[in-house]
């Protein structure tokens, strides 16, 4: 017997909120300390391909929390990634 819908979609928010919470310290890091030549250009380069492919699987199965999450957490990476590029050198 299947789960029910709610239940399914209920774990895919939770696991949405908490990829989406894990970037949000890292952006406040950099942000802070206008430092970001620890992070790995490759990582978040490869992590930004994940997402769009994840966003683009999402948008085509039709599950929205899939799509919304990563999404969201594509945006974050970008961020990263520009940020990194802004302050890659640890000098604002």
């Amino acid at each position: 017997m299947a789960a029910p819908d709610w239940l399914i979609n209920t774990f895919g928010v939770a696991a949405g909120l908490c990829s989406m919470a894990s970037f949000v310290p890292q952006i406040m890091k950099i942000v802070r300390e206008r430092d970001a030549s620890a992070i790995s250009l490759g990582m978040y380069a490869v992590t930004t391909v994940g997402f769009i492919c994840w966003t683009i699987y999402g948008a085509l199965s039709g599950s929205w929390p899939v799509m919304l999450a990563n999404a969201v957490c594509l945006c974050l990476v970008l961020v990263i990634l520009a940020l990194r590029l802004r302050f890659g050198d640890g000098n604002a």
